[in-house]
């Protein structure tokens, strides 16, 4: 078995990345490796502390903070959203997943907190990227890849969403992304707060995550790296530079993908999950909130009803639940998620492993590149 710095070494010796940065955690011992350079340059080696965007690895940390909503009394998770977001009191349906946006059906009932934090408000991407009612959510609303300066300030989003057919019934299937876009909106509206300053005063600020947010202040970009995508030679191209679209607080926060962050701001929030909800004895959640967020909360149908992404998975709040051994990292009750820029945090309640890799180039497809994988696997004969 190779060691960790080994196996971020043969990832960035081969060019698939130009760094990244690796935590494995089991219980108080804590292994971190960076490696390589924080752009394809070599102007900055990479760090320990060096800032990286999330994209989807956001998910879990919107989804507990609409928890602790929930534990204030504020919400409760069999309420319907519409008094906090009327956009959403009278949705529509297409009559199959494959009509058009203008053949729609009323929602057979309203949809509710806890269809928006298990992904089956009707809402998101299915296996098919190509069905027409899918268009509007990528063309109008800019899901995908993160784009935090093109996307419309909140209530201008939701009056879009608004006009926009649910793919399926509220309740009826799994699918991907946009329900957490629309958490991060019912945040700020129950809790009167933008979703930056409510994650910063509930989660950031009491675990210490000084470097987690919705943007990188001018005096951190010289730790933040540059991001990349593929061309379609499958050649690295830049997409965003330390002072591009995170340099400033965007108008959309971004529930479903927007925050930086680094290794140890991640094992914090990690942390206080594998802790039931408390931070040297001080509780942020409760233990059954926190079981809640990390267990599996989807119905067989629900779970095969998009067929994206959840290989020997299902679905928490906001992050997957391992169900099946159908790779060697695949423990059951592993709970996390994937960051399609290159990121993933999982934690697995059972044994107290912690795997954290951040690395900054997007992903091209829903497939694990090797270097997760390769990561994971370490982890997992390392546990």
């Amino acid at each position: 078995m190779n060691n960790l710095h080994d196996t971020l070494k043969a990832h960035v010796s081969n060019g698939s990345v130009p760094g990244a940065v690796a935590l494995v955690a089991r219980g108080d011992r804590v292994e971190v490796q960076a490696v390589g350079s924080a752009d394809v340059e070599g102007t900055a080696p990479m760090a320990r502390d060096s800032i990286f965007r999330i994209a989807s690895v956001t998910k879990p940390i919107v989804a507990a903070a609409v928890m602790m909503l929930v534990e204030d009394g504020r919400i409760a998770l069999d309420d319907p959203v519409a008094p906090w977001l009327p956009e959403l009191a009278s949705p529509v349906v297409v009559r199959t997943p494959a009509s058009p946006v203008e053949d729609v059906v009323p929602a057979a009932r309203p949809i509710t907190v806890f269809d928006l934090q298990t992904s089956c408000a009707g809402y998101g991407f299915p296996s098919d990227f190509s069905l027409p009612a899918l268009q509007p959510l990528l063309s109008e609303l800019r899901q995908g890849p993160p784009q935090p300066r093109l996307v419309p300030p909140p209530d201008a989003w939701m009056a879009a969403l608004s006009r926009i057919p649910l793919l399926r019934q509220p309740g009826e299937a799994w699918l991907y992304n946009t329900c957490s876009d629309i958490l991060g909106v019912l945040i700020a509206r129950v809790s009167g707060q933008s979703l930056p300053e409510f994650l910063a005063e509930r989660l950031f600020e009491p675990l210490s995550m000084a470097d987690t947010g919705f943007d990188v202040p001018a005096g951190k970009r010289g730790r933040f790296t540059s991001y990349y995508r593929s061309d379609a030679a499958g050649r690295i191209e830049p997409a965003d530079a330390p002072d591009g679209q995170w340099s400033s607080l965007p108008a959309f926060p971004s529930g479903a993908g927007g925050l930086v962050s680094t290794v140890d701001d991640l094992h914090s929030f990690a942390r206080i999950l594998l802790a039931e909800g408390s931070v040297e004895g001080r509780p942020l959640l409760s233990p059954a909130s926190v079981r809640q967020l990390t267990s599996d909360q989807l119905t067989r149908s629900q779970r095969e009803g998009s067929g994206l992404f959840l290989e020997g998975q299902s679905w928490g709040f906001g992050g997957s639940v391992d169900i099946e051994t159908v790779h060697p990292w695949n423990v059951p009750g592993r709970y996390g998620w994937i960051g399609g820029t290159g990121t993933t945090a999982y934690l697995t309640p059972s044994t107290g492993v912690v795997t954290i890799l951040l690395s900054q180039r997007e992903m091209t497809g829903p497939s694990a590149p090797a270097l997760m994988q390769d990561v994971w696997r370490y982890a997992a004969d390392a546990a």
